[in-house]
């Protein structure tokens, strides 16, 4: 078994891929190849995550999966497409994440429960999404069901991001009148300190999620 009963975080990133992303696509692009390289330099931590990158529209479609970044050659491009469907998001995660969690099982890991870092520049379009999200974070329903971080950007409300995150400390969005491509920018800054830092708690005696609040945005509860 090539886990030898390491412990692994299954971190998944839902990036928002809507045709609203458009003009801020390549900011996350980067901000993802700046993530690899980051992390590259953090082995140790690297190594305790297996990291996945989902875009979604109207669909989801799968860039990454479970990768170990120490080994990935380069991280994918994501593409502005379609409308933003909320439940097509967690539709997937619903199916995926039980699914990689028996897989890693499989290898001989020790698997902790996943995180998701969810990122919308707007609110959406589709009904019914709250009822799949609430499936896919039921722990008697969802095996492995995740924690889920989110940040809005741009045209996100903080009553929207504060329904999609799991806990209240979770749930982050951008400052009005924040630059969406800087929102980005330090949106993937808190990603790469979040990821490294939970890596780091994984071979610690007392493992952890640590989340890290991106700089220029503030917790959705605490907008009213």
């Amino acid at each position: 078994m090539s886990g030898g009963h390491a412990n692994l975080l299954p971190v998944y990133v839902m990036a928002d891929e809507s045709g609203s992303m458009t003009k801020v696509m390549g900011q996350l692009n980067e901000g993802l190849r700046s993530l690899h390289e980051a992390l590259l330099g953090e082995p140790m931590a690297a190594a305790k995550v297996r990291f996945s990158v989902l875009g979604f529209s109207e669909t989801v479609l799968e860039h990454l999966r479970l990768a170990d970044l120490r080994h990935a050659e380069e991280m994918p491009e994501l593409t502005p497409r379609g409308r933003t469907s909320y439940g097509a998001a967690f539709g997937d995660l619903r199916q995926r994440i039980p699914a990689d969690v028996e897989a890693l099982k499989a290898e001989g890991f020790t698997v902790h429960r996943p995180a998701v870092f969810f990122l919308s520049d707007g609110q959406p379009t589709d009904q019914g999404w709250l009822e799949v999200h609430r499936q896919l974070t039921d722990r008697n329903v969802t095996k492995g069901a995740p924690n889920i971080v989110a940040c809005g950007i741009g045209d996100a409300q903080a009553a929207t991001i504060r329904q999609v995150a799991t806990r209240d400390e979770y749930g982050f969005i951008a400052n009005a009148g924040t630059e969406v491509g800087a929102s980005i920018a330090q949106f993937c800054t808190a990603l790469t300190k979040s990821i490294v830092e939970s890596g780091r708690s994984l071979g610690s005696a007392q493992p952890e999620l640590v989340v890290e609040r991106p700089q220029g945005f503030r917790m959705a509860i605490d907008v009213v």
